[in-house]
């Protein structure tokens, strides 16, 4: 083995500076409660976590973000700061307490740990890790998800047939593969059946699904939308399309 490949192979293995998990990484709470969250640091070098409140955020195509937004009042944790060695793990405590007024349904919250630069170490490395956190507050329960509308885009080798979505319920809506589809029709003839992947909303939001056609079809055909939520009524829209 050359030098190279052994120096490869010695990386390839060797363990990081920094290296943070949590479990879980997702914590329900119904109603006031709490959890105990084990935040374990597989790196070389000991590590202070800083805790923090933080707002939650799907873009239109599913991708978490962290935004600014008001304090949670309903949400607790300590402690506030962390001290890991390394290999070590540590214990946070989240919990949620009953809010008087508070709306039925879903409350998402992010907790953000952030690592502090170690002095002495030569190198700053700085990590961020988010836990989510959803209060589901009792009440009435509505589960409403809306197909509004689709679009086309067109690329080089693909078209891409973006359906969006609306959530007009109180709770977060997963749609697991599958569970929306699009069928192109061209007369009588079925030209393509296309399945969208996963796909999560949060309550009072739009996401928009992309399927993509590969296919060498051109030219008119009739997209018929199929969404077919857990539990609910199955859904279906139709649009005139041009590939």
């Amino acid at each position: 083995m050359t030098a190279a490949a052994v120096t490869a192979a010695v990386l390839a293995t060797a363990r990081p500076q920094v290296s943070l998990v949590a479990s879980p990484a997702h914590v329900r709470l119904d109603g006031p409660g709490r959890e105990t969250v084990q935040v374990a640091n597989h790196g070389t070098a000991p590590v202070v976590v800083d805790v923090a409140r933080a707002g939650f955020a799907l873009d239109l195509r599913g991708r978490p973000r962290v935004v600014r937004a008001a304090p949670r009042g309903w949400l607790r944790f300590a402690p506030r700061r962390l001290a890991i060695p390394a290999g070590g793990s540590a214990s946070l405590t989240v919990a949620a307490r009953g809010t008087p007024g508070a709306v039925p349904g879903d409350h998402t919250a992010l907790l953000l740990l952030s690592t502090r630069p170690q002095p002495g170490l030569g190198l700053a490395v700085r990590m961020r890790l988010g836990i989510v956190v959803v209060l589901r507050v009792p009440g009435r329960i509505l589960h409403r998800l809306t197909l509004v509308g689709m679009r086309l885009r067109r690329a080089r080798h693909m078209r891409v047939l973006a359906v969006t979505l609306a959530n007009r319920g109180n709770v977060t809506e997963v749609l697991p593969a599958g569970r929306l589809t699009v069928t192109l029709w061209r007369g009588t003839q079925r030209v393509a059946r296309l399945g969208a992947p996963t796909r999560e909303l949060l309550p009072r939001t739009r996401g928009i699904a992309e399927l993509r056609y590969y296919g060498r079809a051109r030219g008119p055909v009739v997209a018929r939308v199929e969404l077919a939520p857990e539990g609910a009524h199955v859904l279906r829209r139709s649009f005139r399309l041009r590939l």
